[in-house]
């Protein structure tokens, strides 16, 4: 159990999340622990209170939720445990209508749209369309899996890098929601390894793994090769990580924030407290405590500050050029430069002069879609 610990807490997923910034999947992935945790130990007050908070961690997590609901009450089932069979029936139903609930009623309360992220343009429009395309033609959903040779490979790299084990285990059905909604996508942004989205796989893989050895060990003829897959696995998911951080963790120079980040950090001292801003994606977080904050876009908000990197990509620009011109069109309509290092600048208006574009966003206003870059897509490790 040592080395189980060992390659969960170093596995790649988790290295590649901490890259990338906060983002709930740092509740989602002890809470997926917890609620599995729980079931083992036949503690379902656990499990319910568990998959409740990771219902309200992120909209989709309710139909992982529901996945898991069915394993439990599959296992259940068949050790006539009633509590878990009531609880896994429970869950079932009541994660996918916690996600229902989110997308259609939650999220448009908080100033969102139910159809934002609506990434499945080969199925259909919207969720409706897609659903009766999905009944009227299957093939539709392989024909969207295998569009581009990223999606298999993906799934491969996520069962490799656990040598295949989870296969071996019904929790690993708890994935399929989760893979389903990246392979399926239309955005390139989800095919990749380079981003966090696998964190909220990893505490699934690893238990699923974990169980696959544990019930092989439990046939006395099969324990010495349980040992010797479980070794294996180890290794193989050690040696995926070590080019995605694990390789550098000894280094302090890797705990540094990047001459870019650290500029960020410093530029933001620089806008007072209650002041309106767009800023830089990454910067942001930092600013909402005590700042009216929105994202800098290719659209001008014709706020009082600015702060924004010329050097670096930053999302949702495509490019750092983008940004180059964003910077330079308010220089020359009514901001000033009032401090700049290491590529990030913060501007401040100075005068009321009209920003060609400016746009300010009313009560009915539709957020913006970010436009992919058109390097991204073309690799499983680059994002």
């Amino acid at each position: 159990m040592d080395l189980a610990g060992l390659v969960y807490g170093l596995g790649w997923p988790l290295l590649v999340a901490a890259q990338n910034g906060f983002h709930e999947v740092a509740f989602a992935v002890p809470l997926t622990l917890l609620m599995f945790e729980g079931a083992m130990a036949r503690r379902y007050w656990q499990v319910l209170l568990a998959g409740v908070m990771l219902c309200c961690t992120k909209e989709d997590l309710g139909l992982v939720v529901g996945a898991y609901g069915a394993v439990l009450f599959w296992r259940s089932r068949h050790s006539s445990d009633r509590s878990g069979i009531r609880t896994g029936l429970a869950l079932f139903l009541g994660g996918p209508a916690a996600t229902v609930v989110a997308i259609h009623w939650l999220i448009p309360a908080m100033g969102g749209q139910p159809g934002y992220y609506w990434n499945y343009d080969a199925l259909g429009p919207n969720a409706g369309a897609a659903f009766v395309n999905v009944v009227s033609n299957p093939l539709c959903l392989f024909e969207a899996a295998f569009s581009t040779p990223l999606k298999p490979l993906l799934i491969l790299w996520l069962l490799g890098t656990t040598f295949l084990l989870p296969i071996c285990s019904a929790t690993a059905w708890c994935t399929l929601p989760l893979v389903a909604e990246r392979i399926l996508s239309s955005n390139p942004n989800h095919w990749s390894v380079a981003h966090h989205y696998d964190a909220f796989l990893w505490p699934i893989l690893v238990t699923a793994a974990l169980e696959a050895v544990g019930s092989l060990s439990a046939r006395e003829r099969s324990a010495r090769t349980a040992r010797w897959l479980g070794l294996a696995a180890a290794a193989v998911s050690l040696a995926a990580a070590l080019p995605f951080g694990l390789s550098s963790l000894a280094d302090p120079n890797s705990w540094r924030p990047g001459a870019s980040e650290a500029a960020l950090i410093r530029a933001s001292s620089h806008i007072p407290d209650g002041a309106s801003v767009e800023a830089d994606n990454l910067i942001v977080p930092r600013l909402t405590a005590r700042t009216d904050v929105v994202l800098v876009d290719e659209t001008p908000r014709g706020r009082d500050y600015v702060l924004i990197r010329t050097n670096e990509r930053s999302f949702p620009f495509a490019t750092d050029r983008e940004q180059v011109d964003r910077a330079r069109l308010l220089l020359a309509h009514g901001y000033e430069a009032i401090w700049s290092d290491d590529g990030v600048l913060v501007l401040h208006r100075v005068s009321s002069e009209p920003i060609p574009g400016e746009h300010v966003p009313g009560q009915n206003s539709s957020p913006v879609q970010d436009i992919v870059p058109s390097d991204v897509g073309h690799s499983l490790f680059h994002g």
